[in-house]
């Protein structure tokens, strides 16, 4: 119990060292960035007013600038202290009330795009449940590619497109504002399809492992309703699940800034992005410190429910193995994604994605422009070929990056588990605006600012399937045999790891590569007329009515490269394959006499587990 205290009372010093430290970087953001924050803030409050001399040394004045970044740091840690987070730099308003108020936005929001995901992950992983509630899923795991539509669509094309047709045209639903129920179902949809889909995928490549569990195969051969050991088998694998489940939530709740700005909603994440580009030190502050403290109370929450879940074989070291030896069925999906996608690279690198042509504006695809054309009169497929180069490149860079720092920091779970908390309270645009402010924009400026926080998810996953492998019956009676800590990381831990944390690097590399791209658009990494995918995405939303081609076109590649990376990780296996008795695989059906001697001993080790 002690060591228990103190492990708790290292862990949370660390949280507060690492807030403190970014509160601090935050703070000094104006001046690491080497720009006048009275010019910022004046430009802010009024942009037609002229920055005189006289109105700058104003605005210095009454905001206390001359005194150092240090002063007023120290001063509005102060004032936190007394209940008080300071007046807004802009509008002269109390910081706390309104903070208070978009988070409490933001957590509404929060809770109704959560329902979406678990309603599309249910949808997703159905199949399989079905299959092994029909006694079906003991053969091979198929790679599917059905879900990577949904988990490769971008958040604010999703919003876009609703915003537009149900809301505008069909008028089913309102699509500006905040002020009801009604206004929550549009931006809840767009928020929650990408993310249930990849927590569906996340789920679906965990449920065969369950199924061919002992505890699974001995309930089969008595008779137990298929339906029961489905349930049972769900609950087996959704702890590993939570604390990405408590990362997305987080993640949401800063990171939805494209669906608030789209949607008119005042929630936390677009507060916070505006006093950063605003340079409002006291809002933006404040509201990081929310994120911070909504990320540790989340992560500390769904960590203590997986523990609960898992039950006291988690504690006894009595869980079966979740890592399924099973190799999947042989697939063309990757083919099919793939070569769709380099023809698209291949046939836009044979033109130029700078000519311009004033008279071609927004002209429908033909078979001079196969994909049309933008608002400057520019081929669009051009612009998606000679974009791939640079999206894509930088893309698998920062995916292998993330997944070596994922798994490398998971091993480490004390050190690494207050880290990846306070990283993922920040969203990718908040870091790159602080990343901008120490190293200045550039080229290198987005790829930094994901890599910072792309290990995180991969992180969290490792941590979790690492707590359950570390329970396992033949992990202890390694142990048990004297087993060293690195022979059993070698040929234990890191082979039921490395397999799904691979597969969840692979199913993230769309967003990666957005993320880049939406970084790119803030003016934070390339500029127009780069063809970065995203950028086009952002360029031909508001033609969205006159030349839909030129918005889906990008979108299409996007899915593409989701489809693509989605059936290569159901690929994904490991080559070895242990061997029950007689030479008999996991991945095959028990034989009813065999069970039958041990299926008390096994139903009852299944209970513990469960």
């Amino acid at each position: 119990m002690g060591g228990l205290v103190r492990g708790g009372g290292v862990a949370l010093l660390w949280r507060v060292v690492l807030a403190a430290a970014l509160l601090c970087l935050i703070g000094l953001l104006p001046w690491l960035s080497r720009t006048d924050p009275a010019l910022t803030v004046l430009k802010a409050r009024s942009a037609e007013r002229t920055p005189t001399p006289e109105a700058l040394a104003a605005v210095r004045t009454q905001l206390g600038l001359e005194d150092g970044p240090l002063h007023l740091l120290g001063q509005w840690t102060s004032g936190l202290l007394r209940g008080d987070a300071g007046q807004s730099w802009i509008s002269g308003e109390a910081v706390l009330p309104s903070v208070v108020q978009s988070l409490g936005v933001s957590l509404l929001l929060m809770s109704a795009a959560l329902v979406v995901a678990v309603l599309t992950a249910g949808a997703v992983c159905a199949r399989t449940l079905w299959l092994g509630s029909r006694r079906r899923l003991f053969g091979r795991r198929r790679a599917r590619g059905g879900a990577a539509i949904f988990a490769a669509l971008p958040e604010f094309l999703t919003a876009s497109v609703l915003a537009t047709v149900v809301g505008v045209h069909l008028g089913w639903l309102p699509a500006l504002g905040w002020y009801g129920p009604q206004w929550m179902v549009l931006p809840a949809v767009s928020l929650g399809l990408p993310a249930g889909a990849l927590l569906g995928r996340l789920l679906d490549d965990l449920l065969p492992g369950a199924y061919a569990e002992p505890w699974a195969r001995a309930a089969a051969a008595r008779g137990i309703p298929g339906g029961r050991i489905a349930r049972q088998a769900l609950r087996r694998c959704v702890p590993a699940l939570l604390p990405n489940l408590g990362l997305f939530l987080v993640g949401l709740t800063g990171g939805a800034v494209a669906v608030e700005q789209i949607f008119d909603i005042p929630g936390l994440g677009r507060t916070t992005l505006q006093a950063a580009v605003a340079q409002d030190l006291p809002v933006l502050q404040a509201g990081t410190l929310a994120l911070v403290l909504l990320a540790a109370v989340a992560s500390g929450l769904f960590r203590i429910a997986a523990r609960i879940a898992t039950g006291p074989a988690l504690r006894d070291g009595a869980l079966p193995t979740l890592h399924s030896p099973a190799p999947p069925a042989p697939s063309r999906l990757p083919l099919l994604y793939g070569g769709l996608l380099l023809g698209i690279i291949l046939l836009g690198l044979a033109r130029d994605p700078l000519a311009l042509d004033t008279a071609a504006r927004l002209q429908a695809p033909s078979p001079a422009n196969l994909f049309g054309t933008d608002a400057l009169g520019r081929d669009v497929l051009a612009r998606v070929g000679h974009g791939a180069l640079h999206t894509l490149a930088l893309a698998l860079g920062i995916s292998a990056f993330a997944l070596v720092a994922g798994v490398l920091l998971g091993l480490l779970p004390r050190f690494s588990g207050p880290l990846l908390d306070t990283l993922n309270a920040i969203p990718p645009t908040l870091a790159g605006l602080v990343v901008a402010g120490v190293a200045g924009s550039g080229a290198a400026t987005p790829a930094i600012a994901v890599a910072a926080v792309a290990w995180v998810p991969l992180a969290a996953h490792t941590a979790a399937l690492l707590l359950q492998e570390r329970a396992t019956l033949h992990l202890t009676a390694t142990r048990s045999l004297g087993a060293g800590r690195f022979h059993q990381l070698r040929r234990h831990l890191l082979p039921a790891v490395l397999v799904p944390v691979t597969r969840h690097a692979l199913l993230r590399l769309p967003s990666v590569a957005l993320a880049l791209a939406a970084l790119g658009f803030l003016g934070l990494g390339a500029q127009p007329p780069s063809p970065e995918w995203g950028l086009l995405l952002a360029e031909n939303q508001p033609y969205a009515e006159r030349a839909p081609w030129a918005l889906l076109a990008p979108a299409a590649a996007l899915a593409l490269l989701g489809a693509l990376a989605v059936s290569a990780a159901g690929g994904v296996w490991t080559p070895r394959r242990p061997r029950l008795g007689r030479g008999r695989r996991l991945d095959e059906p028990p034989r009813a006499a065999e069970a039958r001697p041990a299926a008390r001993e096994l139903v009852t080790a299944g209970t513990t587990a469960r």
